[in-house]
């Protein structure tokens, strides 16, 4: 190694004018030859800085501090660190914020942090989600989302406008990376600036993107095509156009291929909440759930064939100084084709689990899914002191599947042939008010309405008898020669089907005033309410060999079902800091009316319930912190567990209400850590979370070899599940390490066959990553992932292990040409043997001659021509290992063009 290579340390304390640390601090180092930046650090809380930089040359030293300045230091360098203190004063004159923030790579202020994403890049970054994943602090997920020292990013916004406000994959995946400026984090973040600092929101985070200036007042974005080369017939049509001026913005979204590239699943449509927060019903849990009819999931992507057509816009105005108006649309249509191999272990009351039901499945899914997505928002702020925002947000679908397989199980082989269709939609409407009295007496008021209907659709045809022995009005429920029930007619195949509808109205609202009593405590006292009305409808009817209909008229395979819940509350709490402590404890009081029509007969219940909560904050420094949440949490089923008509769950599955049900009690207990070092760019943060589920809403079983019936009751046993996760980044210069893990633990309890059944679960993930950052010569991304699943129904244990070395390559070669690929092993076994091995390699290679906006790319998906892959899953009445077909080797050329 040359004396030109080598390195020497700058170290030095910054403090303020009578002595004390500054943390945060920014010092940067510039090469006086050409004035190029050499190296930059950040005080740590005791106003220490480190720089390391080559020897023999003389540089600049520049010390950054909002409100402050220091003389800067010329330095030069022999073989010998140096040690070089700074003191700095107050000044009128100097530098403001968005000047501090264009010359620095990181700026801290308050809880805002702001990144150069030029001091963090190499120039191999194609779209926003590279871009993120090189910032200290923040990681993209496997599913694109973005998360900040653990907690997923609930807001994305482009030049302060909203970016498809309620999901931050479309920003990762689209917002391309040459037009970013700088990345803002905000943490604690709180959209209205009247309840800044009243409310608790340490677990809401957003990020803000400058754009460049040259990407402002024009069009931009790329148009990309492609092609299958040789034998492979593909095809991806992909144009994306962005516009943003400080008046209003535009983005226009669109992707067509058959290349199982999907930008919006069906896991993207049910998860997107269209920016919509739970308002808080101080304790109470009463969710609306969706009907998905055990719709087949995507895996990761991959399936045997996948073809979409996605598009998306969004825009947002000033329409004056006092009213803002945004709002997007989404239009998803993926056909997909799934062939799956399952084998389950189905638990139920032998002696012996070893003896337990095991049924094998050969399944072929065809799965058509048509979304549809519209949100219109409008904010209109007459004065600094009062705010009304409306929204409005309407989800439509239209799903279809078609599955047939090949069921083996106890010497029976038979061939079973499932359709299910679903057309649910939903509007949902916000309104919110905020009005500051004066500096102590703050109002806000929130509404939300949510109408929802459902009208799922479910077939099954059979050559054995459904259910068999499993209906309560057979003498002998358990009896497997018992070979029909009324009103099933004998056939060749039995054909059930069954209609449904299920509609919603519900309405929440609250009242929230706020006294200050000083700069470090208030009074928060709420009223609120949630009432909701639904109505579920349900029959099945049977089509015979000649057409015929019979329909099944009896009581308990109808649902004509009524159900209204209120929940009237009024809630207090306070909340006050002392040093480094925040405190907030709060108790809510709560009158509970429920009630159930159905049957020709009514069900009232009327309880009160006084729920506690409390929240405490220790705040070490200002990037570390420790949180602790407690809570009971009232649990209200809605309408689905309450009909007592029989209802279809899928072909061997059924279910049947209980209207007696009452609510259950949720203690929550979380503890979470968190450290940010900026100046040695070290990131830790671990969350430990508890919940004890007293008398929780549980299914009682009846199962004879496949066939099952469920009913819920309230267990008088308790449920618990204990979470841990952890992670630990560290940046070495152009090094970043990272170790991870995640740990899952889980007790339930059923009663199946009329005896009490205990599952036990334990998933545990360790994760260890490393990955280079060098603005020339390639970059190198290697990884090992270990996940261990422990399963043990009833007695019945089980033990999987997925272990996965990864590795990723950007080389920037000759002038003009990049190689990006991936590579990942799967090795996929149980204590015995290795069930699965399994590997994926993809490779891409561009061309983009300098200053071109021609960029050219030839890449090769799945090279090794991997067939499947594998995953298991567990609950409370079986665990299963299944195996995915994937999608074979393609050759692609695409071009794009870059506006």
């Amino acid at each position: 190694m040359t004396m030109s290579a080598q390195k020497v340390q700058i170290t030095g304390f910054v403090k303020d004018s009578v002595g004390n640390p500054l943390e945060m601090a920014n010092v940067i180092a510039y090469k006086k030859s050409d004035n190029t930046m050499t190296a930059y650090g950040i005080t740590n809380s005791k106003g220490k800085y480190s720089l390391s930089v080559p020897v023999n040359q003389t540089y600049l030293l520049k010390v950054s501090f909002i409100g402050l300045s220091a003389k800067d230091r010329t330095i030069t360098i022999t073989t010998e660190d140096k040690q070089i203190d700074f003191q700095m004063t107050s000044d009128e004159n100097s530098l403001d914020e968005v000047e501090i923030v264009y010359e620095i790579p990181v700026v801290v202020k308050g809880d805002t942090l702001v990144y150069n994403t030029d001091s963090f890049t190499n120039g191999n970054e194609k779209k926003l989600g590279d871009v993120l994943d090189k910032l200290p602090g923040i990681e993209v997920n496997d599913d694109g989302e973005i998360e900040v020292e653990g907690k997923t990013v609930s807001k994305v916004m482009v030049e302060g406008k909203d970016f498809f406000d309620g999901d931050s994959k479309l920003a990762t995946k689209n917002i391309p990376a040459d037009a970013l400026d700088k990345v803002e984090v905000l943490r604690n973040y709180e959209d209205v600036g009247q309840l800044r600092g009243l409310r608790n929101n340490q677990d809401q985070v957003a990020i803000n993107i400058k754009l460049k200036e040259g990407k402002k007042n024009f069009w931009f974005g790329d148009i990309t095509a492609g092609a299958g080369v040789g034998e492979t017939e593909r095809y991806l049509i992909k144009p994306k156009l962005f516009y943003y001026s400080p008046n209003y913005s535009i983005n226009i979204l669109t992707d067509f291929n058959d290349i199982g590239e999907v930008p919006f699943t069906r896991r993207d449509y049910f998860n997107f909440t269209g920016g919509f927060r739970n308002l808080g019903r101080g304790g109470t849990s009463f969710n609306i759930t969706s009907d998905d009819l055990a719709f087949a999931v995507l895996q990761n992507n991959r399936a045997n064939e996948i073809n979409t057509k996605f598009g998306a816009a969004n825009f947002s105005m000033s329409a004056s100084k006092k009213l803002d108006i945004s709002g997007y649309g989404i239009v998803s249509n993926t056909k997909t084709d799934l062939i799956t191999n399952t084998r389950r272990t189905y638990i139920d009351d032998t002696p012996d689990p070893t003896d337990n039901t095991i049924e094998e499945t050969s399944d072929v899914t065809q799965q058509q899914s048509t979304l549809g997505l519209l949100k219109l928002s409008a904010s209109y702020k007459p004065n600094e002191n009062f705010r009304l925002d409306y929204d409005i947000f309407g989800k439509l679908s239209d799903q279809q599947e078609d599955d047939t397989f090949i069921s083996e199980r106890d010497n029976i082989s038979e061939d079973i042939n499932e359709r299910l269709e679903n057309t649910p939609f939903s509007v949902q409407q916000n309104m919110n008010a905020y009005y500051t009295l004066d500096s102590k007496n703050i109002f806000s008021f929130e509404a939300q309405h949510l109408f929802q209907e459902e009208d799922p659709f479910y077939n099954a045809i059979r050559s054995e008898i459904p259910f068999r022995g499993v209906f309560t009005s057979i003498n002998d429920p358990l009896d497997p020669t018992s070979d029909t029930f009324d009103p099933l007619e004998e056939s060749d195949r039995y054909n059930i089907n069954q209609q449904k509808t299920v509609q919603t109205n519900k309405l929440d609202a609250k009242l929230d005033y706020y006294y200050v009593l000083n700069k470090k405590s208030n009074l928060n006292f709420t009223l609120g309410s949630t009432l909701s009305t639904q109505n579920f409808d349900s029959s099945i009817f049977q089509i015979l060999d000649n057409g015929d209909q019979n329909t099944f008229d009896a009581e308990e395979f109808t649902n004509d079902v009524t159900y209204n819940f209120r929940d009237v509350f009024a809630s207090v709490h306070y909340k006050f800091i002392t040093g480094i402590f925040t405190f907030n404890p709060g108790v809510s009081l709560h009158n509970y009316n429920l009630r159930d029509e159905q049957l020709g007969t009514t069900i009232d219940q009327n309880e009160w319930l006084v729920l506690p909560d409390f929240f405490a904050l220790v705040q070490f420094k200002k990037s570390e912190s420790l949180r602790f949440n407690y809570s009971i949490t009232a649990n209200y089923t809605d309408i689905n567990n309450l009909s007592e008509g029989y209802v279809f769950n899928n072909y061997n599955s059924l279910s049947q209400g209980n209207r007696n049900l009452e609510n259950a009690l949720y203690d929550n207990y979380s503890l979470n850590y968190f450290s940010f070092n900026m100046f040695n760019y070290t990131n830790i943060f671990a969350r430990l979370s508890y919940s004890n589920r007293r008398n929780p809403i549980k299914n009682t079983s009846v199962i004879t070899g496949i066939n099952r019936v469920n009913t819920p009751i309230n267990s008088n046993l308790a449920d618990q599940i204990l979470t841990a996760n952890g992670n630990f980044t560290r940046t070495f210069g152009k090094i970043k390490g990272n170790l991870s893990a995640v740990l899952s633990w889980s007790s339930f309890n059923n009663i199946v066959n009329t005896l009490p059944s205990e599952s036990i679960s334990l998933t545990q993930t360790y994760q260890t990553e490393w990955s280079t950052n060098f603005r020339k010569g390639p970059n190198f991304d290697l990884g090992y992932s270990i996940t261990v699943n422990d399963y043990d129904n009833n007695g019945a244990e089980s033990t999987f292990y997925t272990s996965r070395p990864f590795a990723r390559l950007d080389w920037t070669f000759a002038k003009g040409f990049l190689l990006k690929s991936s590579y990942s092993y799967y090795n996929y076994s149980d204590t015995q043997t290795t069930l699965n091995e399994y590997s994926f390699w993809d490779a891409e290679l561009f061309y983009q001659k300098p200053d071109s906006k021609w960029e050219y790319k030839f890449w090769v998906t799945n090279i090794l021509n991997t067939e499947s892959i594998n995953r298991d899953s567990f609950n409370e009445l079986f665990n299963s290992t299944s195996s995915y077909v994937v999608q074979p080797r393609y050759w692609l050329l695409s071009v794009k063009y870059n506006l």
